[in-house]
């Protein structure tokens, strides 16, 4: 019968070489682990780097951006003060117009002040017949709504049509701007027909005057070709009347086609883009004249600006303070939290200052002072669930993985329910109360990219040995020594369960095959 081989007989039969590429396979083994965790924490730490490099990148072309602050974001009628103005509607006939002339009548408005450039101008109705608008920056009330309030109704008419006898003899006679009696004349064409609009220097003037170029639309180039044929043999000339007054009445030399026609008038330069914007935005259904304006100073606004930031300054330093006495070395990491939302938020405000897109008021300034304060909410909450990861028994570096995770996740959840609110104000309400919504808007998503970019990667990298190394610098070492505690509770308790259990273990006897004492 066969008999097993022992180990150290199976041992002896081994070669050396077996036994080497033994001894080495099991110490290669044991040091994979190792190998690998190795490997992921150089792989984790360049990740980390890297997004921080990509961030700081980012943080220098915003603070080249809205430097200096003062001059690159945009400030609003409450802070720099501006112009505000009422102006009061009326139909042709003298009656109230109806609500949807009045609403196509501020539509038109707010068209027209926005291709004017002024940010964050407010325009909205009052009452049954009044507009209000006003505009940031502004200093002069006629010079800023001359534009905005024009009916802009443009009709090309032909000048032997007319039945003004004192108008024609001013047109003759070579006069401009000459008002038409309403009633005397026809047009053949109107600002309807009109497809586009641009503005270039005039060709035919000598004074350096500009030319506001129009482009009808197919059916208006036919008729205006018609037109243009049949005045062509008389040089006939066509007048061109926006709002009952000629601006020009060049005489025709042939006929005209394409549709693109010149508007001149020794126009300068704003003249020009004026009627172009009226153009563009089409003739107002009524006709508005100015009931109130007045300019708003800025005194008022500065004071309120300087006392909102010192506000800003002062809870931020109550903020570094609170952070140094309670969190050590870790209320850096908050503090640079803070400076990187800053620069992100004022570089985006810079951003949306310089397409027009954005002017700060005074309840803007409130939202960046509460978006602030949520930005330091977020961070502490990110910095307190680490370190109960730590309490709980983690060690440092999965405690930052776990703890950043979830902080910055309750933290995404209030800023959602904000954003949601944010957005509300700014796509229902008007005025300021829009600009604070915007403003609200634009923190979160600054604080959101903050947590993303520089808390989570930036605790996650020091949690690799820096703050293992200095746990009392960085404010960790109580939560330590809590965590050894319980971990020396929890065996000491299991110690004693295990002895209990051992006592109440009874040897069982048999008295099977015992001898018994009758």
């Amino acid at each position: 019968m066969a008999r097993k081989k022992g180990a150290h007989e199976a041992e002896e039969e081994r070669t050396g070489v077996d036994r080497w590429n033994a001894s080495v396979n099991h110490e290669s083994d044991s040091a994979v682990r190792p190998k690998r965790k190795s490997r992921r924490t150089r792989a984790d730490r360049r990740r980390y780097i890297s997004t921080l490099v990509v961030l700081v990148v980012v943080l220098a072309v915003c603070a080249f951006g809205f430097t200096p602050v003062g001059e690159r974001i945009t400030q609003g009628l409450d802070i720099q003060g501006g112009v505000s103005v009422i102006m009061t509607a009326t139909k042709s006939d003298g009656s109230t117009p109806s609500s949807d002339e009045m609403s196509e009548a501020t539509q038109i408005v707010q068209q027209r002040v926005n291709s004017l450039g002024a940010s964050e101008a407010t325009v909205q109705q009052q009452g049954t017949n009044s507009i209000l608008v006003q505009i940031p920056g502004a200093t002069n009330a006629d010079d800023a709504v001359s534009t905005i309030g024009q009916t802009g109704h443009i009709e090309f008419v032909r000048m032997d049509q007319i039945g003004d006898a004192d108008a024609l003899a001013k047109l003759n006679a070579g006069t401009e701007d000459v008002q038409l009696e309403e009633g005397t004349y026809t047009a053949f064409l109107d600002g309807s027909s009109i497809t586009n609009t641009s503005v270039d220097q005039s060709s035919s003037s000598t004074s350096g005057s500009y030319a506001v170029n129009v482009t009808f639309n197919d059916e208006g180039a036919q008729k205006f070709a018609e037109v243009t044929k049949e005045l062509a043999p008389t040089n006939g000339r066509i007048c061109i009347v926006l709002d009952g007054v000629v601006k020009s009445a060049p005489a025709v030399q042939s006929e005209i086609t394409g549709g693109k026609v010149s508007i001149t008038g020794n126009f300068s330069y704003d003249d020009a883009q004026s009627l172009k914007t009226v153009l563009d935005s089409g003739s107002l259904p009524v006709t508005l004249t100015y009931s109130e304006s007045r300019v708003v100073g800025p005194t008022l606004g500065q004071d309120s600006l300087q006392q909102g930031i010192i506000a800003i300054c002062v809870g931020v330093a109550i903020v570094v303070v609170y952070l140094f006495f309670f969190y050590r070395g870790l209320g850096l990491l908050t503090m640079g939290s803070l400076a990187v939302f800053a620069v992100l938020y004022l570089g985006l405000l810079a951003l949306l200052s310089h397409f027009g897109y954005y002017s700060l008021t005074l309840p803007g300034l409130a939202a960046v002072v509460l978006t602030t304060g949520s930005a330091a909410d977020s961070s502490i909450l990110v910095l307190e669930r680490f370190r109960e990861e730590i309490r709980m028994g983690r060690t440092v570096k999965n405690a930052s993985v776990s703890g950043a995770k979830h902080g910055i996740r309750t933290s995404l959840d209030a800023d959602i329910v904000t954003l949601v609110t944010a957005l509300a104000l700014f796509f229902v309400a008007v005025g300021s109360v829009k600009g604070f919504g915007l403003t609200l808007a634009l923190g979160v998503a600054c604080d959101v990219v903050t947590m993303f970019c520089f808390k989570a990667p930036a605790l996650r990298l020091l949690a690799l040995g820096t703050i293992q190394r200095h746990p009392k610098f960085w404010g960790v070492d109580y939560d330590l020594d809590e965590a050894q505690a319980r971990k020396e509770a929890a065996a000491q308790k299991a110690a004693q369960a295990q002895q209990q259990d051992c006592q109440q273990v009874v040897p069982a006897s048999s008295e099977e095959g015992g001898v018994r004492n009758a």
